[in-house]
């Protein structure tokens, strides 16, 4: 082997070697349990765009039909609704679209992912949307 070709071997079993120090290292700050009272939750916001086409189409009465017969029995410990207005580009055009936003704060399991699927779905079909927007992150919270 050239010393140059064992130079490089060592350089970069070094450097592997101080990424696998320094994840050591943090992960146990990144996996700290939360601080009593609070408890690991899924935090999952919702963003449902209120135009059916280009035009406005889901009333407040509509909405709250959904919420009423899709949301509450899905998610029984409670959420919460923001009006939003949404924005985003296609093509050269900007378009903007009237929106709730649905937060909620629950423990995580397969079971919450499937309910939370299974709302977007309900939405996508009634209102012929194309997407219903997630996000989700893990937090401490207390309620």
């Amino acid at each position: 082997m050239h010393k140059a070709g064992a130079a490089s071997k060592r350089t970069c079993l070094s450097a592997a070697m101080g990424v696998i120090v320094a994840l050591v290292w943090i992960a146990p700050v990144l996996a700290e349990p939360c601080a009593d009272p609070l408890k690991p939750m899924l935090r999952a916001e919702l963003f449902f765009g209120r135009s059916i086409g280009h035009r406005f189409g889901v009333s407040d009465r509509q909405w709250q039909s959904y919420v009423d017969r899709e949301l509450a029995p899905r998610f029984p410990g409670g959420f919460t609704v923001v009006d939003g207005k949404g924005q985003w580009r296609e093509g050269d055009a900007i378009l903007r679209e009237a929106s709730k936003v649905v937060i909620l704060v629950a423990p995580d399991s397969a079971e919450l992912r499937t309910r939370l699927a299974a709302a977007r779905q309900a939405y996508i079909k009634r209102f012929k949307q194309k997407s219903v927007g997630l996000v989700t992150q893990a937090v401490c919270a207390a309620f």
